[in-house]
């Protein structure tokens, strides 16, 4: 195997890192579709959400792994970063444990809340938009489709999952609700129309916030979007305007960039508030609102990192449901490599057979002409015994090739067998 996973997440780097590499649909489509000129015949596939960054590649069988530094330099250079600013907060991961670590992300064993159902959305994404930029290939196909797996087993055999959790609903029971008793009675404005913009909707909906205001820079997603939870569309032109009347504001885009400026805060909004607390809980990376706003007065602004201490408690919560979904993960990734093992050993089984093949026929034929005067029973039976004689004799090795590939890697026996039956490449 020739996999590496580079990159950095809320474990050991702090949103200021995470949103100088953080990547929208569209720029991480043009760097995986960039990166195969990087390195030719090279896998790619990058994950990035708020709370990750994370560049999976692989090359073929018989060239080199893909280079950790080389990823790491085209992670950087694709958000027009030097490799010299990021690499103190990268991670590199080889083969096993870069699957592994994939496998508990899918999972959301690795989410900064403990069983938040976004990510398993997200790794498929990232899937979808490698495949569309031509950068996926048989090694990421497999470990993606086996994250994939590992997460749906993790919905449905464990209780993980049971109580709907996610990065909105712990912010707003932890953070919103102390410091409003209430929420029908607030002005809610959610900034964005995607996967967390609508789970964002669906808590508040739950806690009784009414009429929200979507805005969002499309505003027929904005539209659809607040028609689905009784509330009004505005375009992000209108930001500022609904900011001057709103209570609470979550904001969770793809922007890419600060949407609201310090500057902008100060001449369109603050001065005319009515000294009412603005809560803002900033969900998105990079972060939508200048963080300098949330030192105004009357502004309580939260951002992803902040959220550190209520996802702990989150996850101590659910921490005895962790054991089912380790089993998960783990009969998963055996799975997954003695399959990966078996597709190494097939071309050599392949040619095995073939080689034996070849002379059996050209003996059945050197008998056959021999024998003129056999009936088709008879050959048909001669023929048998020669299928069932090869069969017995290929039958060792591929049992030894199995259990090789059962319990460890099968690459000193492939190459006893290729040197003993003199099978080419």
């Amino acid at each position: 195997m020739k996999l590496r996973m580079v990159g950095c997440s809320h474990h050991h780097a702090g949103a200021a890192v995470r949103e100088q590499l953080a990547f929208t649909p569209d720029e991480a489509h043009d760097a995986m579709a960039a990166w195969r000129e990087v390195l030719p015949g090279a896998e790619g596939v990058l994950l990035s959400t708020c709370n990750r960054v994370e560049f999976y590649a692989a090359t073929p069988a018989g060239e080199l792994p893909p280079c950790p530094g080389l990823i790491a330099r085209h992670l950087a250079e694709s958000r027009r970063l030097s490799v010299e600013q990021v690499r103190p907060y990268l991670l590199t991961l080889r083969d096993e444990d870069a699957v592994d670590h994939l496998f508990r992300v899918a999972a959301s064993l690795d989410s900064m809340v403990l069983g938040e159902p976004q990510i398993v959305a997200q790794v498929k994404q990232a899937y979808e938009l490698a495949r569309g930029a031509e950068s996926a290939g048989p090694l990421t196909h497999d470990c993606f489709q086996g994250a994939l797996r590992v997460a749906k087993r993790v919905v449905t055999e464990t209780d993980l999952h049971r109580h709907r959790v996610s990065i909105p609903s712990v912010a707003i029971s932890d953070f919103a609700a102390r410091i409003f008793e209430r929420f029908d009675d607030k002005r809610v404005m959610v900034v964005g129309a995607g996967e967390m913009a609508d789970e964002t909707l669906r808590y508040l909906a739950d806690q009784g916030a009414r009429a929200p205001v979507v805005a969002n820079r499309s505003l027929e997603r904005a539209t659809a979007l607040a028609v689905e939870w009784g509330g009004r569309a505005v375009s992000l032109e209108k930001l500022t305007e609904e900011l001057t009347r709103a209570d609470l504001v979550i904001t969770a885009t793809a922007a890419g960039e600060a949407i609201l400026s310090l500057d902008r805060y100060r001449r369109e909004v603050a001065q005319r508030r009515e000294q009412r607390p603005l809560f803002v809980l900033d969900l998105s990376m990079p972060r939508d609102f200048d963080p300098a706003i949330g030192d105004e007065p009357g502004v309580y602004l939260y951002s992803i990192d902040d959220l550190a201490a209520a996802c702990e408690r989150n996850h101590q919560a659910r921490r005895r449901e962790l054991p089912h979904a380790e089993r998960i993960i783990r009969e998963e990734r055996e799975r997954f490599f003695v399959d990966a093992r078996h597709r190494v050993s097939a071309p050599i089984i392949a040619r095995l057979r073939q080689g034996l093949d070849v002379p059996k026929r050209a003996e059945l034929e050197r008998l056959f002409n021999k024998l003129p005067g056999l009936d088709d029973a008879a050959r048909q039976e001669i023929e048998r015994f020669a299928d069932r004689l090869v069969n017995k004799m290929l039958h060792p090795p591929m049992e030894s090739l199995r259990d090789e590939s059962r319990e460890g890697s099968p690459h000193t026996l492939l190459q006893a067998l290729s040197r003993l039956f003199q099978l080419k490449d």
